[in-house]
């Protein structure tokens, strides 16, 4: 299980597109961090086939609509797109590298994709607003953040990555001090006003969450950074995503478990239930369980 990338780390970076406007987002987004570290950028696109379809009941049915040559069709217009991408990515001095993965789904091929290529971050967009209900229905986006261990950047559609204001929630978990690592160096490296934010969802874990923002901006001065720190009440993931608005966050980082399965995912954690109400991207930083 990889240990969380720090942001000085960031030599491969996976960023996934389906074509659509609504990922170049994630694209820009990636090929601007890329000219910042120095990184690869691997750009992946899944072409998505049903396995022996083609052969159910040849004496019966038409040949279906999908076959090898409608999938080929597929790749090559996919290959167009993203060599496209790869002259871009040049006159912005980014090393880019297409990437074509037939799979059964497209989060099962951007699965095995990062498995075979181990990046640091895995760069996805976010369609809008997914909204909280198509969210835990099993967006592509949130299926990777379940099952994979790397770290995953989400940028929703229209959202410019920056890092002017950075905001870190921890419960000091485990899970959370990879992110905070991130947090610290994202703050470090780019000069970003960092917010530090623990939620009491109720009265009887307000002392606790003090404690929690305490540490870290003792933590924070230790490396001469500032940080602001917020005790914040109620819902989780409602109060973080609150607090972010009205402090216009440009990126929300937090932590995560490992792989943490489909039924986990489905169950809401607040990694999952922040990126689909947030106006900004999210960094989720993955840590296994183990």
């Amino acid at each position: 299980m990889p240990a969380a990338s720090s942001p000085g780390q960031l030599e491969k970076l996976l960023v996934c597109t389906d074509g659509s406007p609504e990922s170049q987002g994630a694209i820009n987004a990636a090929l601007d961090l890329a000219r910042t570290y120095g990184s690869k950028v691997y750009l992946l696109q899944v072409v998505a086939f049903i396995p022996g379809y083609e052969l159910q009941s040849p004496d019966l049915l038409p040949p279906p609509p999908l076959n090898l040559e409608v999938q080929a069709a597929q790749e090559a217009a996919a290959q167009e797109r993203l060599e496209a991408w790869q002259a871009e990515a040049a006159t912005r001095g980014v090393d880019l590298e297409p990437r074509i993965r037939t799979s059964t789904s497209a989060y099962h091929g951007i699965l095995e994709e990062a498995e075979a290529l181990g990046p640091d971050w895995i760069v996805m967009g976010r369609h809008g607003f997914t909204g909280l209900a198509r969210l835990l229905m099993g967006s592509v986006t949130a299926r990777v953040i379940g099952h994979s261990p790397f770290n995953v950047l989400v940028v929703p559609q229209g959202v410019t990555l920056s890092f002017r204001r950075i905001m870190m929630a921890s419960d000091d978990s485990p899970y959370s001090a990879g992110a905070w690592a991130a947090a610290l160096s994202l703050a470090r490296e780019m000069g970003s006003a960092l917010i530090g934010v623990s939620v009491a969802a109720g009265d009887g874990e307000t002392k606790t969450a003090m404690e929690v923002v305490e540490k870290l901006e003792a933590a924070a001065a230790l490396q001469g950074i500032t940080l602001e720190t917020m005790v914040l009440r109620g819902k989780p993931d409602e109060a973080i995503v609150k607090a972010a608005t009205a402090k216009e966050v440009d990126l929300i980082v937090l932590g995560s478990h490992g792989r943490t399965g489909l039924r986990r995912l489905l169950m809401g954690s607040v990694a999952e239930r922040v990126i689909g109400q947030a106006k900004c991207p999210v960094l989720v930083v993955k840590r296994s369980a183990a």
